[in-house]
């Protein structure tokens, strides 16, 4: 398989953790969003989203959108598991991966910074409060989920979709100065989350492309 990333995309680091989490070997193709190799014609021909990640399989197929590559990951290679087998708790754990991933996600990444730079003059300090704003929202549900809980990790004693998703979003938190004292809980799942080799190995400051 091979893996097309960009070492500080969220989306890309949540495919790499899943991929590490199953013990998959992928060669990793590096894709520079700032410098747009996202949409020149060969990557759009492999996806016309023109978005990373996208995973390209051995027969050819490429597959985008990571948390359908990370579905398609817990379908195709079901150990270790990422979901549990019990549909509720499947349920509450999609509900926070969705808080993350459709909700907040969008609103904080690269093309919409862009959009806000170019369109609106936000400065830095302005989009910093941007990313404070939306960011604290979503947080801030996060840790009554993961407070109610109260487990090693997200939702249990070991690492799920949920804790996918919440270490490269605690990442995108920390470039942005945002202050993460009223969310003990998230700041503690991340940390156990970060002594696993499938994590640490997954880190932006690990990529090829971070250098």
């Amino acid at each position: 398989m091979k893996l097309y990333s960009y070492y500080r995309s969220s989306a890309a680091y949540r495919v790499r953790i899943a991929l590490n989490l199953k013990q998959l070997d992928y060669d990793y193709v590096p894709i520079n969003l700032l410098e747009q190799s996202n949409k020149g014609d060969a990557y759009l021909a492999l996806n016309p989203q023109g978005l990373v990640p996208a995973l390209e399989l051995g027969s050819g197929e490429v597959l985008a959108q990571s948390m359908a590559i990370i579905e398609w990951l817990e379908e195709s290679y079901p150990q270790p598991p990422l979901l549990p087998v019990e549909p509720l708790q499947r349920a509450r754990i999609r509900s926070l991966v969705n808080n993350i991933t459709c909700d907040l996600h969008p609103l904080c990444n690269i093309s919409v910074s862009n959009y806000l730079r170019q369109q609106h003059a936000l400065n830095d300090i302005d989009l910093q409060q941007w990313m404070k704003q939306w960011m604290q929202r979503s947080f801030k549900a996060v840790e009554q989920m993961l407070a109610a809980n109260n487990s090693h990790y997200s939702f249990s004693d070991s690492p799920c979709m949920a804790d996918i998703v919440l270490v490269p979003q605690l990442y995108n938190a920390r470039r942005f100065n945002i202050a993460l004292d009223d969310f003990p809980h998230m700041v503690r799942v991340v940390e156990n989350c970060e002594r696993l080799p499938a994590f640490i190995d997954a880190q932006p400051s690990r990529q090829v492309d971070s250098k």
